[in-house]
């Protein structure tokens, strides 16, 4: 396990490392015997925060771009280990912007697995989202783009004595993840504002900062090349996540449904009917192997498969609502804090 591995004279790289979850990566490995930890983003503002949050001369930020690759070629040399998590992610900014989708989530990660294949990287882990299961919006045709060039690019690697590997993550919402509904939510009940909803019967994964970094070290230790790794996660409706709120912070906000926005799916997908035919179960986490062969499919070692599977989607999975809900929420270092401000 990754609790007991060295990481000594090892070097990481967080491309878009700022975030929630760069955070998070940063706070963990900086708990290691790490050599040095490089946090890659064009935020200098949110760079100078991380920078006063942990001083600790292991860590390094650098200002570059994805888009760029010259900027990634520099922070990329001498790096052993990338988690590649760059990335535009809001759903209704990529549905009017989709090229900036592309050129961010398509040819910034095509960027950066180039760049670190060029520069023999130990490991590669490229974060997705569930939105790149059967994708209706831009956010989600971009990230599953981004999966289909990682697994090519981990195709190409299997042939290789000592390739780069790569992996992917993939997960649902994060909660509490800057940018997510339920800080928006949140904000809203401060302001004694009324909390305004899409769809009360939509349905999204519920998953926690913490959990999304194990995914991403259960990948780092566990996946082969080119697997998609994804965590089995609960659901909630938007709506019995916004009463939720509301009975934790004691509040009698009014709820307002303005109806579903651009891009948006009534249920989302972690698992597709055609991955959950061959996915391995490992017990918190599936494990969906790549289909490595080449053009001639004249190996057959995968053998016969099912010919069905349910896909694995938030209205089919564990379905919180009530006590489990407010419970999985009072657990957030986020909510707790919140919570006690809130109450003075």
């Amino acid at each position: 396990m990754i609790e007991n591995q060295s990481f000594k004279d090892k070097k990481l790289l967080v491309t878009g490392g700022t975030g929630s979850f760069g955070g998070i990566v940063v706070a963990h490995f900086l708990n290691t015997d790490i050599d040095e930890i490089r946090v890659f983003s064009r935020d200098e503002k949110k760079q100078e925060d991380m920078r006063r949050q942990f001083p600790d001369k292991r860590l390094k930020l650098i200002i570059g771009d994805v888009r760029d690759m010259n900027s990634i070629r520099t922070a990329m040399n001498g790096v052993n280990y990338v988690f590649q998590a760059a990335a535009l992610k809001q759903v209704p900014s990529c549905e009017f912007y989709p090229f900036e989708a592309v050129k961010t989530n398509i040819i910034g990660s095509q960027n950066v697995l180039e760049v670190a294949i060029e520069a023999k990287v130990n490991r590669v882990v490229v974060l997705s989202t569930d939105k790149a299961v059967y994708p209706i919006n831009a956010m989600g045709i971009s990230k599953a783009m981004m999966e289909r060039l990682a697994i090519a690019k981990a195709r190409e690697q299997s042939y290789l004595f000592k390739g780069t590997k790569i992996s992917v993550t993939r997960y649902g919402n994060v909660m509490c993840s800057r940018g997510s509904v339920i800080p928006f939510f949140v904000e809203k009940i401060k302001k004694g504002e009324p909390i305004t909803i899409t769809d009360p019967n939509m349905t999204r994964f519920m998953m926690s900062l913490e959990e999304s970094l194990r995914l991403v070290l259960f990948s780092f230790t566990e996946a082969n090349q080119g697997d998609v790794t994804v965590q089995k996660s609960p659901a909630a409706t938007v709506d019995e996540l916004s009463k939720s709120l509301l009975r934790i912070f004691s509040s009698k906000s009014d709820i307002e449904i303005i109806g579903v926005r651009h891009g948006e799916k009534q249920h989302e997908t972690l698992c597709s009917s055609e991955e959950m035919m061959k996915a391995i179960d490992c017990g918190d986490y599936f494990r969906i192997p790549a289909d490595l062969r080449d053009h001639d499919y004249s190996d057959l070692s995968t053998g016969p498969i099912s010919v069905s599977a349910p896909s694995y989607t938030s209205n089919t999975t564990q379905i919180l609502s009530g006590d489990s809900l407010d419970g999985l929420l009072l657990k957030q270092p986020y909510i707790i804090n919140e919570l006690r401000n809130f109450n003075g």
